[in-house]
């Protein structure tokens, strides 16, 4: 028994001679991989966010009735697409009166820079030659009754009205004279002048017509998705009443915050890497593109280490969603690399292929 004691104890000490070196190996492993650990969190920023994007809200600039409605919600809508009309019977027929207006009055500045026409001339020229024409008998004829007046064979009253009947005569040779030179010289500059002004005003009404015509069509002012349809077919459309809502799809971008700690260890243009709980070990392209100047307390969505009354700064990381698979609010991690050179250059998502995404 006394033998069998020493035995067991002899075996312990040597177990615990063995088991000494492994815990000293176990614990300087696990410093290492602890260090290992700190220096991969320092180099690499995590911040917490949600996905966001601006909305418009989309308006017929005309006041009518709405007649096509084209949009669901939910559509995937892009840039100059019709989503909505409404009744333009009357703004069409103010823009064709606003057309046959300008096209008068263009011909009319035609008429007037053609300048006369040669039958125009021609009856000027034939006018002037009668005028003459009866110039000439007038004035013979007041000769004639003057001597038989001056020998009382005619009433002096007959050849005072012959001698007034020449005057006229010749008065009207000067106008016709006059009326010819005008006729071959055409139109005044002055007159050209204000035919051209009014040409213009007539050509601004009638852009003015089409614009408003134009403006009976509404039109997707950029790519996004349609998220409320408000309006339907029938409802009376008013530039203050909106008829969608439209949520810009690019860019979306990561409302996050920084810590006052980490706001000296990020830069606007700085790239970055977005995860979402939706699609495990998907990553989505990013970069910081705003760092709020100011700073603001913590808001209560926020998930931080931090306690939660110390104060933030907003930060804005922009970022790609080629396949669509980001939704609004939703909830994603922001990992920046601290290594990076700061205030590189971003470029955007259409200019850059899926190399950014694994």
């Amino acid at each position: 028994m006394q033998q069998t004691g020493q035995v067991r104890e002899e075996t312990m000490k040597n177990a615990l001679r063995l088991l000494i070196p492994l815990l000293a190996l176990a614990a300087v492993g696990a410093w290492i991989w602890q260090n290992q650990q700190q220096v991969s969190a320092g180099d690499t920023l995590k911040l917490y966010g949600n996905i966001d994007m601006r909305e418009v809200q989309l308006a017929i600039n005309a006041s009518d009735r709405i007649v096509t409605m084209l949009a669901q919600e939910g559509d995937q809508v892009h840039k100059g697409q019709l989503l909505a009309e409404v009744d333009g019977q009357r703004l069409q027929a103010l823009a064709d009166g606003a057309d046959a207006r300008v096209e008068a009055q263009q011909a009319l500045l035609d008429r007037m820079l053609a300048g006369s026409r040669p039958e125009d001339i021609r009856k000027a020229q034939a006018e002037l030659a009668a005028t003459e024409a009866q110039a000439m008998d007038a004035q013979r004829t007041s000769l004639r009754l003057r001597k038989l007046s001056k020998k009382d064979m005619v009433s002096r009253e007959r050849a005072d009205n012959a001698t007034t009947v020449a005057t006229a005569a010749r008065e009207r040779v000067k106008a016709a004279t006059q009326l010819l030179q005008l006729v071959v010289q055409g139109p005044r500059q002055e007159d050209i002048d204000t035919a051209r002004a009014q040409l213009k005003a007539e050509q601004a009404q009638l852009a003015l017509a089409q614009h408003n015509l134009h403006q009976a069509s509404l039109y997707a002012p950029i790519d996004g998705i349609i998220r409320n349809r408000i309006l339907e077919p029938g409802d009376m459309a008013t530039p203050q009443q909106p008829v969608y809502t439209l949520a810009i799809t690019d860019p979306m971008w990561v409302r996050a915050y920084l810590s006052e700690t980490d706001l000296g260890r990020v830069s606007s243009g700085m790239q970055a890497e977005v995860e979402s709980d939706s699609f495990p070990g998907k990553r989505y392209r990013a970069w910081v593109g705003y760092i709020s100047p100011s700073a603001e307390f913590t808001p209560q969505s926020v998930q931080t280490e931090e306690i939660r009354s110390h104060l933030v700064y907003q930060v804005r990381v922009q970022v790609c969603n080629p396949d669509g698979e980001l939704r609004l609010g939703m909830p994603v991690t922001v990992l920046l690399s601290l290594k990076q050179p700061r205030h590189e250059s971003n470029t955007p998502c259409n200019q850059v292929a899926d190399a950014g995404q694994r």
